[in-house]
């Protein structure tokens, strides 16, 4: 008894402090509906005191019947009872009205949070740094906020809802038991002991269930997504992994349903020995107060207002603690939509953040810079140290895994290095406004995003700052260029067809294409920097010596970095630099770098012999 005892005192501190959220929570709901919350609490507070009315008018109507019999059935006898008939009819009526009113302000307010929700969740990913994309724990929070932002505010919305009418309602109640002595109202409140122990233990299991399922949940996902995505419906099928993946998440599914159920059996069996033991209770109450109606000590009115405020107090204490329990559970998954609503950023903006020197003099610089990503001891850049001048392009080359699209990631100041500096114009990219710093260039990713849109659509998300005009005039210059104005003009509606096939009935494009789209829209954009990596890998040879003949009309005069595995595409840089294990090994021009007969020529030779 003392070790239940000692355990209820824990689990009733743990929902007290779990419950710390319900103020940031009610905030937030707040915040996200407006005024409607404020209705929202005036129809619950009425709603609540609504079920009191009835019982004090099942009293009078009783009493009004026993003298209406006694009486013989006269006019003056029946008058309050047809009155008394028709305000229960009116409160039943108001209550119906007020539950339609409820449940339209519960729904509006719901989509509501909803979306402020969802609008939270994407700003937050957006603003974390990249180095939590590395973590599978922030997988993990991302799952759990994005899966429980869903429904978890809206479940705990109409949990206070009702908890807040409710309460109201058990109050008046035990307000209303009061007169009948301090046996009613303790024995109501006794019943509900048990099953307060219940509701929190078992609130708390599942949530410590579902925290340690997390993975599992995703693993899930995973597998569903491989076997139902269009990304890798074909090798699905051509090697025959249908099935493979389909069992593979119906063992971890059958694992997790089989806990769940194992938990819902504990559960079931607690509420039966709890509700045996309040049954109990308020049995004995009622026979109680029984005794005293034959005794003649309370009228039939006062046991048919006795009975209905226990009736309705025991169904009010077991759906309070129900919500209750829903409550605890809901605040205690709020816990992880706010902690990863809580998570900062380390890479940010300077508080004296120093403007970008425009145009650029002296350029860009790596001093010494030493880099590993967060989570592994593998260094990717090893004392590296690099200088480009304005107007310069330089291209970078090397085996995979050199470290050289750590270099975008470095100068977007997605990271920041270990050791050494990084620095524009000699000034250190950490004493710049990342937006303006990021503003300054333009990137050509290795896996440009593909955008169900139009074409235009695809490309101006390039630089949505453009006007109409600023965006035609690039767009016809970088189209031209990048050689996407021939594969527009092959298209059902040129820049206005619509690409991809997840929304609507598009075309889609071949990788190679969709590489040339991702470059027009990298260089619409006029920035000081432009970078490009990997930009000619989808293309065959004949377009990529086109299109890097035309390079020079892109890079006009920028600061311009070209990644590249070959060598073709490298050799009309003004100068190279071939990297091995994180660090600059050779540098020169094409012919400089063959004459010297070093690691580029090897390279290039092989590649001759191919």
């Amino acid at each position: 008894m003392t070790r239940t005892l000692e355990y209820a005192r824990i689990r009733l501190n743990k929902l007290a402090e779990e419950l710390r959220h319900l103020p940031r929570t009610f905030a937030l709901v707040r915040k996200a509906s407006g005024h409607l919350t404020t209705l929202w609490g005036l129809l619950l507070v009425a709603q609540g005191l609504l079920p009191v009315a009835t019982v004090y008018l099942t009293r009078a109507i009783v009493n009004s019947l026993v003298s209406a019999i006694r009486s013989g059935g006269q006019w003056n006898a029946l008058r309050p009872v047809i009155v008394l008939a028709a305000w229960i009819g009116a409160v039943v009526l108001a209550t119906q009205l007020l539950r339609g009113l409820t449940t339209w302000v519960r729904t509006a307010q719901s989509e509501m949070v909803r979306d402020y929700l969802a609008g939270l969740i994407q700003k937050k990913s957006l603003e974390v740094d990249l180095a939590f994309y590395d973590s599978s724990d922030f997988y993990d929070h991302l799952h759990r906020a994005r899966w429980e932002a869903t429904h978890r505010p809206i479940e705990l919305l109409e949990g206070l809802g009702l908890l807040l009418q409710g309460s109201i309602t058990l109050v008046a109640i035990v307000a209303i038991l009061i007169p009948f002595g301090p046996l009613p109202p303790l024995g109501l409140l006794l019943s509900t002991g048990p099953a307060l122990y219940v509701v929190v233990k078992m609130a708390y299991r599942r949530h410590c269930w579902n925290q340690s399922t997390t993975i599992d949940n995703r693993r899930a996902w995973y597998y569903d997504t491989l076997l139902t995505d269009g990304e890798s419906a074909a090798e699905m099928r051509l090697f025959d992994l249908g099935g493979h993946f389909s069992q593979a998440f119906q063992k971890v599914r059958l694992r997790l349903r089989q806990e769940r159920l194992g938990l819902a059996r504990q559960e079931s069996v607690s509420e039966l020995w709890a509700g045996a033991v309040a049954l109990l209770i308020l049995a004995a109450t009622m026979a109680w107060m029984v005794l005293r109606a034959i005794r003649g000590l309370v009228s039939l009115g006062d046991l048919a207002l006795f009975y209905q405020a226990y009736n309705q107090g025991f169904g009010l204490s077991r759906t309070l603690l129900d919500n209750l329990g829903k409550l605890y559970e809901n605040s205690l998954f709020l816990g992880n939509l706010f902690e990863f609503l809580d998570l900062k950023p380390q890479v940010v903006s300077s508080p004296r953040a120093r403007s970008l020197p425009s145009p650029l003099r002296s350029g860009l610089k790596f001093e010494s810079v030493n880099f590993h990503y967060p989570g592994s001891n593998r260094p990717v850049l090893r004392d590296f140290s690099l200088d480009v001048q304005p107007g310069q392009m330089v291209a970078l080359v090397g085996p995979n895994g050199t470290g050289k699209s750590t270099l975008i990631k470095l100068l977007c100041r997605f990271y920041d290095p270990d050791s050494g500096s990084i620095s524009l114009d000699g000034v250190p990219l950490r004493e710049l406004s990342i937006s303006e710093l990021r503003r300054s260039m333009t990137v050509f990713f290795q896996q440009p995003v593909h955008y169900n849109d139009t074409v235009a659509a695809n490309i101006r998300l390039g630089d949505l700052r453009l006007t109409d005009s600023e965006f035609s005039s690039a767009l016809e210059n970088s189209a031209e260029v990048c050689g996407l104005d021939e594969i527009v003009a092959r298209l059902p509606n040129d820049y206005d067809t619509e690409l991809g096939r997840d929304f609507l009935d598009g075309t889609e494009l071949s990788v190679g294409e969709w590489q040339r789209l991702g470059l027009v829209r990298a260089t619409v954009r006029q920035a000081q920097i432009l970078i490009l990596d990997e930009p000619t890998s989808a293309m065959d040879p004949w377009a990529e010596l086109k299109w890097a003949e035309r390079l020079r009309e892109i890079a006009a005069d920028r600061i311009t970095i070209l990644i590249t595995h070959r060598f073709t595409t490298a050799m009309f840089a003004d100068v190279i630099h071939v990297m091995s294990e994180g660090h600059i090994v050779e540098s020169g021009s094409h012919a400089q770098l063959l004459a010297k007969g070093g690691v580029y020529a090897e390279g290039w030779a092989s590649r001759a012999k191919v």
